[in-house]
């Protein structure tokens, strides 16, 4: 899995949760609802849990939280939010694929695809290059607070307890799980004290690619463009920016 970093794209999200406070939470309350769809309870309803956790690392307030979960479980009135995902490719032919929340798929659709057209991109098939992992980030402050950090006997327990691989970095360690074995792992580091900076079934580039400093600033503009969108809530990319 080398080449493929994220602490870089979570320094920059929680730059953006301070920037733009509400429209961030406008995100985390669909992400919640969806999730509440399959159960309000969040001791056993995984994904609506790590919605939740996602929500409260931005600091959304409590009674946004409950208010979101209501509406996904039909307490509250609103209009039905449909999961999208697209596949396209960007600027200097990078690869995306972006997944949205919405109560208007027509027009979510318009404005996606002229996110891409703008960037000089289009819409197109790019999954391939692409595999669903369960990625989980755990700084390196958290690891060393518990003596875990580059510790062989926790690696050695990781493993043992079903990870695909692991990432050391300067900033912490990246843990690859198979989806299915997402939950599992996350309870497994709590058994340890340990609090994941993420914890997410994502889309991770089988191969990923170099750029030049005029390519970033491309692809940059491109990704500010993605974020700024209210109802893009997540995306994945092939480069490194």
């Amino acid at each position: 899995m080398s080449g493929h970093s994220k602490w870089e794209t979570t320094r920059r999200s929680k730059a953006i949760v301070d920037a733009k406070k509400g429209a961030i939470f406008t995100k985390y309350a669909k992400l919640i609802s969806v999730a509440a769809r399959k159960g309000g309870d969040p001791t056993i309803n995984f994904s609506l849990r790590m919605a939740i956790d996602k929500a409260k690392s931005a600091n959304m307030p409590k009674e946004n939280v409950e208010r979101a979960i209501k509406r996904g479980t039909g307490e509250l009135g609103g209009t039905q939010i449909e999961e999208l995902t697209y596949e396209g490719i960007g600027p200097v032919k990078s690869q995306f694929i972006v997944k949205c929340l919405t109560d208007n798929k027509n027009r979510t659709a318009a404005e996606v695809r002229h996110i891409f057209g703008e960037a000089g991109g289009s819409l197109g098939s790019v999954l391939w290059n692409f595999e669903l992992k369960g990625v989980i980030l755990i700084t390196a402050e958290e690891l060393k607070s518990k003596n875990l950090f580059k510790n062989d006997d926790f690696e050695l327990e990781l493993i043992d307890a079903g990870i695909q691989n692991i990432l050391e970095e300067e900033e912490g360690v990246t843990i690859y799980t198979r989806p299915e074995d997402l939950q599992k792992i996350k309870q497994f580091l709590e058994t340890k004290s340990l609090k994941t900076e993420s914890a997410e079934v994502e889309y991770v580039p089988k191969e990923k690619r170099q750029l030049n400093d005029e390519e970033k600033a491309k692809v940059q503009k491109f990704v500010d463009a993605l974020e700024d969108h209210e109802d893009i809530t997540n995306y994945y990319m092939d480069v490194n920016i």
